[in-house]
C-alpha cells in the first residue's frame, strides 16, 4: 500500500484552489502537478501551493507515469469528457459536480471507470458536512420513525455567478441555478432518504433576473463572454415522487427578492416521530408536557468534513466511498428529468 496519493488538478479557477487546498493540507496526499490553460491562474496557483510542475494541457498531464488520481475542477461540459479521458489514463477520478450535462455521459464514464478498474466519485460536498453527517446518523437510529417528505431550498436575493461566464451559458454549463446549487440539495435528500428512485418529477424554470443583467455576484474566476450571455435559469421548483411513494420538494434561486433574515439554503426532513432541520442541525419532536427543539453538536461524525481527504483515503485503504457512481447517475437522470419535465410543462416519469 503506497504511503501517499500522487494527485494532480486538472482547472485553476476557484474549485481547484480548493482541491489544491485539500490536497496541500492531506497527510496521505501529494499534490505533484496542475494542468491549467490560463498562464496567469497557473502561475498563481502553482505559487500559492507550491506546485513544481504546471501544463497548459491536461492531455500532457495526465501522460505522466508518477500521477495516481486527478481531480477535475472544470466547467460542466468538459466533465464527462475529461473523466474519461482521465480513466482511460489509469487515473483515479474526483469529479466535481455535477457529474455530467446528461444521464448518457454520466453512464460512460461509469462504464470507463469499471473497465479500467479505477476509483469514481464525484465530490458532492454536501454529504460530507458535519451537519448532513449528524441528519444521517438520526435518520439510521429511526429517530425520526418514518421520513415521508423533505423539503429543500437554496435561495440567493442577488447570487447570479458573474453573466457571460460559462456558468450561464448553456452550451458549458449545461444549466443554470439547478445545477449549481440544486444538484447538491438533491443528493444530499436522497442520500438521506436512503433511496435513489425517483419516480416521478415535476419542474418549472424561471429567468427573470439574468436576461436583464441583474442580480449578479463576483465569483468565479473565468473569462465572461463580453456579449454577456445567459440562457440558463435563475430560478427553478421541483416535486419529486419517489418509487416509495415519499416525496421531496426543492426550490433554487439565484436572484429573488426574499427576507435576507431566512435560511439562504436547508433541508427540512418530516418524520412520523420527528423532524430535522438542517442547517443547523436540529430535531424537533413533541413530548406529552411539550415541543422539543433539540441542537446537535457532536464532533464526532463518522467521515472526514472534506471530500478530497475521503477520496483520498478510499482509494489508498480501497474503502467504500461515500458517494457511489451508480448514485451519482440517478441523480443526473433525475436533473436531465427536471429539465425535461420545465420544457415540456408535463410531469416527467423515470424508469
Amino acid at each position: 500500500m503506497a504511503d501517499k496519493l500522487r494527485c494532480a488538478v486538472i482547472g485553476a479557477g476557484g474549485i481547484g484552489l480548493d482541491h489544491l487546498h485539500s490536497l496541500t493540507t492531506c497527510h496521505r496526499a501529494a499534490a505533484v502537478a496542475l494542468a491549467e490553460a490560463n498562464p496567469q491562474r497557473a502561475r498563481e496557483a502553482s505559487a500559492r501551493y507550491n506546485i513544481s510542475r504546471s501544463y497548459a494541457d491536461y492531455h500532457e498531464l495526465l501522460e505522466q507515469p508518477d500521477i495516481d488520481a486527478v481531480t477535475i475542477a472544470l466547467p460542466n461540459h468538459l466533465h464527462a469528457p475529461v473523466a474519461i479521458e482521465a480513466l482511460k489514463a489509469r487515473k483515479h477520478v474526483l469529479l466535481e459536480k455535477p457529474m455530467a450535462t446528461s444521464a448518457k455521459e454520466a453512464a460512460k464514464i461509469i462504464e470507463v471507470a469499471k473497465t479500467m478498474k479505477r476509483t469514481l466519485m464525484v465530490a458532492q460536498n454536501f454529504r460530507f458536512n458535519r451537519h448532513t453527517q449528524l441528519a444521517r446518523q438520526v435518520v439510521d437510529k429511526g429517530d425520526l420513525g418514518e421520513v415521508y417528505h423533505i423539503r429543500c431550498f437554496w435561495l440567493r436575493r442577488a447570487g447570479i455567478p458573474r453573466i457571460g461566464s460559462w456558468f450561464t451559458q448553456k452550451s458549458k454549463s449545461g444549466g443554470g441555478c439547478i445545477y449549481d446549487l440544486g444538484v447538491h440539495l438533491l443528493d444530499t435528500c436522497l442520500h438521506l432518504m436512503k433511496e435513489f428512485d425517483v419516480a416521478t418529477v415535476s419542474a418549472q424554470t424561471y429567468a427573470k433576473f439574468g436576461p436583464r443583467g441583474l442580480g449578479e455576484m463576483d465569483w468565479g474566476r473565468s473569462e465572461v463572454d463580453p456579449k454577456r450571455t445567459f440562457d440558463v435559469e435563475d430560478y427553478g421548483v421541483a416535486l419529486l415522487r419517489l418509487k416509495s411513494g415519499r416525496s421531496i420538494s426543492m426550490e433554487v434561486g439565484w436572484a429573488c427578492f426574499q427576507d435576507q433574515q431566512a435560511r439562504e439554503y436547508g433541508i427540512d426532513l418530516f418524520g412520523t416521530a420527528a423532524g430535522f432541520s438542517l442547517f443547523p442541525a436540529r430535531m424537533f419532536r413533541n413530548t406529552i408536557d411539550a415541543q422539543e427543539t433539540i441542537q446537535y453538536n457532536s464532533s464526532k461524525v463518522p467521515y472526514p468534513e472534506d471530500r478530497v481527504h475521503h477520496f483520498v483515503h478510499s482509494v489508498l485503504d480501497g474503502k467504500k466511498l461515500l458517494v457511489l457512481p451508480e448514485e451519482s447517475l440517478k441523480v443526473q437522470q433525475t436533473l436531465d428529468a427536471l429539465y425535461a419535465s420545465a420544457g415540456s410543462g408535463k410531469e416527467v416519469r423515470l424508469g
